[in-house]
């Protein structure tokens, strides 16, 4: 079966499972693996520095052999059951579904003006303080979180499973773990987190580019300005501190006409993110159900891309 037939699969699978509570997601086993080699790194050398960067290596490197050894291994016990076990690997690499999921209630909630539960629900999907932010704050907040995440949860793992296939998806999904558990500019995790910060950077590079005409043909889709989006993502992209979470941000900003950035509170501390898009109109409750639907719109044209590479790469290179 093609890899991008798998990745079909994996991608159905996602949308209508999404990430079940209860099953040893592989991102699970990755966060405690990471936690334990950083353990052990942290005591081996002094320099945090170098331990950041042999824990990286460790876990991403340590996350694909296995994954290829496990498909490899139940290949040779049945064809299928090592097909499924990769299907299977590349689905829990995607996060259409559980990015539905999580930010809906925040929607609902904000929908019934219970402030309360709308921060408490947003507070389990950003890493921002919530407990103080008005209804604006938190639909800003819930719209920046779905365009980021369209590169981290969706694109980026269809990119890596179209490159590699679930080995590979697999270690970019390690990679994005350890990101987020290490990469924090704080005391503890300065020096030992740049490694892991640094090399998520790289590896969502050319998924947050990509993701630019994707999000605008997706906006276009949505009865919104591709224009608009590609012309916002061009011009206020690169001013986000990280070198990729600005652009799909930018790129969501100007589809939706509003501005996105601003002040924002993480762990006490102020943090002043240059401002993104223009400041057209004040936010809207509708801001999230739009961008939602860019979402899941960019998603189908991201897998679309998937197939067609994968067709004209069997078509042309394969004999």
């Amino acid at each position: 079966m093609s890899l991008a037939f798998q990745i079909v699969i994996a991608f159905i699978a996602d949308l209508l499972l999404g990430d079940p509570k209860n099953y040893p997601h592989p991102v699970k086993l990755i966060a405690r693996l990471a936690d334990s080699v950083e353990v052990f790194t942290r005591k081996i050398f002094s320099n945090l520095k170098l331990a950041g960067i042999v824990t990286t290596i460790t876990v991403a490197l340590t996350s694909f052999l296995l994954v290829s050894l496990v498909i490899q291994g139940l290949n040779q016990v049945h064809p299928w059951l090592g097909l499924t076990t990769s299907i299977f690997f590349i689905y829990t690499t995607l996060s259409i579904r559980s990015l539905f999921d999580e930010s809906q209630p925040v929607l609902q909630f904000l929908k019934e003006t219970n402030i309360i539960k709308a921060r408490e629900y947003l507070s389990r999907i950003v890493g921002r303080d919530t407990a103080n932010l008005k209804k604006s704050e938190i639909v800003r907040a819930t719209v920046e979180t779905v365009a980021e995440s369209t590169v981290d949860g969706i694109i980026a793992p269809l990119f890596f499973a179209a490159l590699g296939g679930a080995p590979l998806a697999i270690a970019y999904k390690a990679i994005n773990t350890m990101d987020s558990l290490f990469g924090y500019k704080n005391e503890t995790y300065r020096d030992f987190g740049w490694a892991p910060a640094r090399l998520d950077d790289l590896a969502n590079w050319v998924p947050a580019r990509l993701a630019l005409p994707i999000i605008a043909v997706g906006a276009v889709f949505c009865g919104l300005s591709g224009r608009k989006s590609l012309t916002i993502a061009m011009r206020d992209g690169s001013k986000h501190p990280s070198p990729n979470s600005g652009l799909p941000e930018a790129a969501m900003a100007g589809a939706l006409g509003i501005r996105l950035g601003g002040a924002s509170f993480y762990s006490g501390q102020l943090n002043e993110k240059p401002f993104i898009g223009d400041n057209l109109r004040d936010l809207e409750l509708s801001d999230i159900t739009q961008s939602q639907k860019i979402m899941f719109t960019s998603s189908l044209l991201g897998l679309a891309g998937v197939i067609s590479i994968e067709c004209f790469f069997n078509m042309f290179f394969i004999t």
